[in-house]
């Protein structure tokens, strides 16, 4: 069975084999495989190993036991190996012998953050089994993209918290609070409460509601690293770390604002270049910013910082994302990255 996102999967989207006996769920986004697992199990019956301390041995057994309440296929009892990247790699030779015959007494599950494409597990499970990608992460080749998020979040998120989602109120969450989904469904659920059951969530609640306090703290966070103080920088940051944000989640928040400057800078450097005149106005809404107060907060950025440090701003920018989807994605890490 060719692998599907989780996107597709959870929504119900994509046919499914209820009774497979093997299922392979990964991915980066913790929320999308639990509710990936949720929707393999269903109502059945299922027993849930760590993958962090189960062994092989501790699973032998109960593989090769039916369930007593099994009816057919789809009563079929599941074993979840959760977090089961450490199983994965302890346990290679087993499990690849295991997918070339599993049983037919129970469907095993295997949830971990990342499986490469090249392994013989991933190409087993690809052919014959269940495989669920889980990232959030824009990659068209993995069936991510803007237009898919949205729909999952205008239709199956939306649908959770009986609720319509415009597509530009999904386009402002996740621009303001970056792609994680669990952290998405969060805030959907509280602009819940601003409209009636089947009510519509347009962009001007989504703007005024989810910046709050938050998005005057990042404002004030972007405003301090213009003018170059680290210090309240890093203050208003801890705040919002306090408030229990993650740094994968608040670097689009501050790239917002600083991304726009970065872009005027470089069309200013390009035109300069080339011999052409420039008006600041005009430079500035071709990066995005076009409205009055806007442009004169944008000038008095552009000037405390200074042109050596703006031009640079796209690349810290792509380096500090790269970073957090990779080498400093782990808990603290990616804090002290973002600080």
């Amino acid at each position: 069975m060719p692998k599907q996102h989780a996107f597709e999967y959870v929504a119900g989207t994509t046919p499914t084999k209820a009774g497979d006996s093997l299922a392979i769920i990964y991915g980066n986004d913790a929320t999308l495989r639990r509710w990936a697992i949720e929707t393999l199990v269903g109502d059945g019956d299922w027993t849930q190993f760590d993958g962090e301390t189960t062994r092989w041995k501790d699973l032998k057994d109960d593989l090769a036991t039916a369930s007593l309440f099994d009816f057919d296929a789809g009563d079929k009892r599941t074993l979840a190996v959760r977090s089961a990247d450490k199983f994965v790699s302890n346990h290679r030779t087993e499990l690849e012998k295991y997918v070339a015959a599993p049983g037919d007494s129970t469907r095993f599950a295997i949830e971990l953050e990342s499986l490469a494409s090249n392994t013989r597990l991933y190409k087993a499970a690809n052919k014959d089994h269940l495989l669920v990608y889980c990232g959030n992460y824009t990659d068209t080749k993995q069936g991510v993209t803007a237009a898919t998020r949205r729909k999952f979040l205008t239709g199956y998120i939306a649908s959770r918290h009986q609720v319509k989602l415009a597509a530009g109120a999904a386009d402002a969450l996740i621009e303001m609070l970056g792609e994680e989904i669990g952290m998405l469904d969060t805030e959907v659920a509280k602009l819940a409460l601003y409209v009636d059951v089947g009510g519509k969530i347009e962009e001007p609640l989504v703007r005024d509601v989810v910046a709050g306090w938050q998005g005057k703290t990042v404002w004030q966070i972007t405003d301090a690293i213009a003018s170059g103080d680290a210090a309240e920088a890093l203050k208003q940051l801890d705040k919002l770390f306090t408030g229990g944000q993650k740094a994968i989640a608040l670097l689009p928040q501050i790239s917002w604002s600083l991304r726009r400057l970065g872009m005027a800078t470089t069309i200013i450097e390009h035109r300069e270049r080339s011999g052409r005149p420039w008006q600041f106005e005009d430079i500035l809404s071709l990066a995005g910013i076009r409205r009055p107060a806007e442009i004169q907060s944008a000038k008095k950025q552009l000037q405390s910082m200074g042109r050596p440090r703006a031009i640079q701003l796209l690349g810290w920018l792509l380096d500090a994302d790269l970073r957090l989807k990779g080498t400093h994605s782990a808990e603290g890490r990616d804090r002290f990255l973002l600080e």
